[in-house]
């Protein structure tokens, strides 16, 4: 920062004294529970008139004025945005005295009264300003003479979202605030409340007002990679927290656009490390572009936690807090920041970690805004795939080796649900399948219709399989039998009606999964499933090396039952391999399917998983052309994937633990428990699906937009490319930052010319010139932001075909003759020296296999 900026901030800091100590008797007023908001900032504008402003207490007979300055009209007053064919109405003189609510006791009087629906109903709103809406309800049971309203069950849904399904409030002393941001583009917007379970619905109260334009970005940054995330436009949001920072409760009434934040006590994991501050709201400056009071008003940057050992040398911890959230979304993490604590700029610098993963590095505040008190926030997205413990936990703590005092600030925090692929905030229900309890005779006739067609078709295909003869042990629950999919060669096992034809040899035949074994065949394999015979672990169970009695060695995979993420990708497994035969992809050699038991008998690979050929072992080392022609037998093998089966396979995990060796260093890709099928028609571009796969390797657009291409695929082979070249892990907490993404930091090297330096010492002089750089652009296009600008695996095979073709080239000019022939010769990878730049990709004449590999080094990416 220049001299006149830090000129500005110490002619400041005597002024910034005397408001630490009006901010002590701010903090001294909130401790006794007193609302010290009470006056706003001078000269900021907080004003904002919302188009739509429809505020209703439902189920009053009169108009209800709240002490923020706004009025909700009662139901009458309302009745042209109604729809319903009852009315029926619960109303209260006054509130129980252990009433519990997170609401402010301004919007009590909302909840005096209620309208209760037997069937489905709507309110039908008229749209002015397209764009971001609050949606706000207000649930409580209260007393009525014929209606329980504890036992109502019920959905609440708009004209594209679900915003609540199966709700109902059980509690008589809790009052429930829901608040929600809905993205409308039409001229006209419906809530819908639908009765389900013969039941019924209520509400208390409903705000739908407009929300300004600028309020929620379309773009933010993902906890992990971190990159840019766009499209949050197309996400309607729920809010889960928004919280004071060290500060006591902001009410509606001091929030323009009528917010609640709560104070921070009982989300601080750590509250002896952290010591609140505040300074009077008039400090606070608001920046020309960036955070406005309408982003958050002044109260929540006036106040903040910092480190309790601020000043102290070697504090080392972090600030905490740890919010409760379903794991099965993800999520909008906004975080308000404002330098009230330092005295001059330049002195506070810190980490924000969201569960664990480093979200941002170094935030120097005063560098960003120019100036100290100046407001700023900063807007993360959160994948659900990295929620652990049904938590988000923030953590903001001081960067190593800083010349200043540690030191971390946080002023405010906002946590909002996105919704899913099903355009539900509540589970996976989209709005046109919410349930409806309507009088529609013809809508229950059809139901009815329906129900009973398929009672009858289950009936019959029970009766038919309660007819054939089944294994000892045989339990659909936990076999095969209850996975594989009714294709054409079951649709003709049932025609046949073969009374000798069983589950056995029609999974034999069938679905091609090989040679069935017994279990007495597995357990003398495995010696009784001896633990000194597991040679992998994962998230389906143990894999273990088994031998059959002519000596032929096997790898058995035993699934847990009680893992539900095993079944599933043991399900996924036998879908793909069932489909599969490649010389490149690993197959199965046959299964097991008694006494409940899941297993699968794969060939033995002798040398095991790539990476243990690359790194972190003591097996010689692989030489460069080694290393090439097991890149170039993986890029087959998914190549294959991608292009050779009917309807192309994304792998979904593409790894070196996932790239086998067999004992001719055969490469062959394993593993499809997270594999997907691709688009099924050409007019699809992508699937659309969560975000799995392994730390290190994600494809950042799959990432940030949860659509599967097998682009993904060609970024995680680009990984694996590096890995290959540099013999690192893909990611190393243990390196200095900017070398712990093995992808970021080699493509940066490249680009500075210092590639070389990162290249496995016991290789990099044997590498010709021309083969290395084929190779990195290969790999180097391969991590492309945008998937449209990777190229296929067919591309890549090609490159890697012509580098090993530069190689040899450069053995020839280089390399005494015998040398050249030994290397020659030698075709440990199955390639001959006689490159073969047209590959056939139907070729299935190997029997391939699995291994060792099976050990899940990353499980926390899935």
């Amino acid at each position: 920062m220049g001299r006149q900026a830090m000129n500005l901030g110490k002619a400041r800091a005597d002024t910034r004294l005397i408001l630490h100590l009006a901010g002590l008797v701010l903090l001294l007023f909130a401790s006794m529970g007193v609302n010290v908001v009470t006056a706003g900032p001078k000269s900021v504008p907080t004003e904002f008139t919302p188009a739509d402003n429809y505020l209703i207490n439902c189920g009053s007979s009169s108009s209800t004025w709240l002490d923020d300055g706004r009025t909700f009209k009662s139901d009458p007053q309302s009745a042209s945005y109604l729809s319903t064919e009852e009315d029926i109405l619960a109303t209260v003189n006054s509130l129980p005295n252990n009433v519990v609510s997170s609401s402010p006791s301004s919007s009590f009087p909302l909840y005096l009264s209620a309208r209760i629906f037997e069937h489905e109903s709507m309110y039908r709103f008229l749209v002015f300003s397209p764009g971001r809406h609050w949606v706000r309800l207000y649930f409580y049971p209260i007393a009525h003479p014929s209606y329980n309203l504890t036992s109502a069950t019920f959905s609440v849904s708009t004209d594209s979202t679900v915003l609540l399904h199966g709700f109902s409030v059980k509690d008589s002393t809790r009052m429930v605030f829901k608040e929600y941001l809905i993205n409308v583009s039409s001229n006209a917007f419906t809530l819908k409340f639908s009765p389900i379970k013969n039941s019924f619905a209520f509400i208390n109260g409903i705000e739908f007002v407009s929300a300004p334009d600028n309020l929620i970005s379309d773009l933010a940054t993902s906890v992990y990679p971190v990159a840019d995330f766009s499209g949050l436009t197309k996400f309607a949001l729920e809010t889960s927290y928004r919280i004071n920072v060290g500060g006591p409760f902001v009410t509606p009434r001091n929030d323009t656009l009528w917010r609640t934040w709560q104070p921070d006590n009982q989300f601080n994991a750590f509250p002896q490390g952290a010591r609140a501050v505040s300074v009077d709201p008039a400090i606070i400056e608001y920046p020309d572009d960036g955070a406005t009071p309408l982003i958050a008003p002044p109260w929540i940057y006036a106040t903040a936690d910092q480190m309790v050992d601020s000043g102290v040398a070697d504090s080392n911890f972090n600030l905490t807090w740890q919010m409760s959230v379903d794991p099965s979304f993800s999520y909008l993490i906004r975080l308000h920041f404002c330098d009230i604590v330092s005295k001059v700029m330049n002195e506070l610098y810190f980490n924000v970690y969201v569960n664990g993963m480093i979200a941002v590095s170094s935030l120097d505040l005063s560098t960003l805004v120019s100036d100290l008190a100046v407001p700023y926030y900063k807007d993360l997205v959160l994948n659900a795939s990295f929620i652990t413990n049904n938590s988000i936990v923030v953590q903001v703590g001081p960067t190593l080796n800083q010349q200043s005092s540690p030191n971390a600030i946080l002023n405010g925090l906002e946590i909002m649900k996105l919704s899913n692929l099903a355009g539900s905030l509540d589970g996976l229900f989209s709005s046109n399948a919410a349930p409806s309890m309507g009088s529609n005779k013809l809508k229950i006739a059809a139901v009815i219709g329906l129900a009973t067609g398929i009672v009858a078709l289950v009936l019959l295909v029970i009766s038919f399989i309660r007819r054939q003869k089944k294994p000892k042990g045989w339990k659909r629950q936990k076999t095969f039998a209850s996975w594989l999919p009714l294709n054409s060669s079951f649709c003709s096992f049932l025609s046949s009606k073969t009374k000798t034809t069983n589950f056995s040899s029609f999974v034999s035949a069938g679905v091609g999964l090989g040679r069935q074994f017994t279990l007495n065949e597995i357990k003398d394999a495995t010696k009784n499933f001896d633990e000194k015979a597991v040679i992998g672990v994962g998230g389906f169970g143990k894999v273990y090396l088994g031998e059959l009695a002519d000596g032929t060695k096997l790898a058995i995979k035993r699934g847990n039952p009680s893992s539900s993420q095993g079944i599933n990708e043991f399900q996924t497994e036998i879908e793909m391999l069932s489909k599969l035969r490649h010389r490149h992809l690993v197959s199965l050699i046959g299964y097991c399917d008694e006494q409940s038991e899941m297993i699968l008998v794969y060939e033995y690979m002798a040398n095991g998983p790539l990476r243990d050929h690359i790194y972190g072992s003591n097996l010689p080392t692989l030489s460069w052309r080694q290393r090439l022609e097991i890149c170039i037998g993986a890029a087959r093998g998914l190549h294959y994937l991608h292009t050779g089966a009917a309807q192309g396979i994304i792998h979904r995990d593409v790894k070196t633990t996932n790239i086998l060796l067999d004992d001719n260093f055969v490469a062959k890709v394993s593993d499809f428990g997270l594999s997907k099928a691709g688009p099924s028609s050409l007019e699809q571009t992508h699937v659309s699906t969560a975000v799995k796969g392994s730390f290190g390797y994600l494809d950042p657009e799959y990432f940030r937009r949860q659509q599967l291409t097998e682009k993904s695929d060609v970024y995680s082979f680009g990984v694996v490319l590096f890995e290959v070249l540099c013999a690192r892990p893909a990611l190393d907490p243990a390196l200095p930052r900017e070398q712990v993404n093995l992808a970021e930091w080699a493509m940066q090297q490249n680009r500075k010319g210092f590639l070389e330096k990162i290249i496995d010492p016991l290789i990099v002089d044997t590498i010709g010139s021309e083969s290395l750089r084929k190779y990195v652009e290969a790999a180097e296009k391969c991590l492309s932001e945008y998937g449209v600008d990777r190229p296929s695996m067919g591309d890549v095979l090609w490159n890697l075909e012509f580098s090993l073709q530069l190689q040899d080239a450069s053995s020839i000019i280089h390399d005494p003759p015998e040398e050249n022939n030994r290397k020659h010769n030698s075709n440990l990878g199955g390639t001959s020296s006689e490159v073969q730049l047209l590959i056939d990709m139907n070729d299935d004449s190997g029997v391939v296999v699995a291994s060792p590999m099976f050990v899940d080094e990353n499980l926390e990416g899935r």
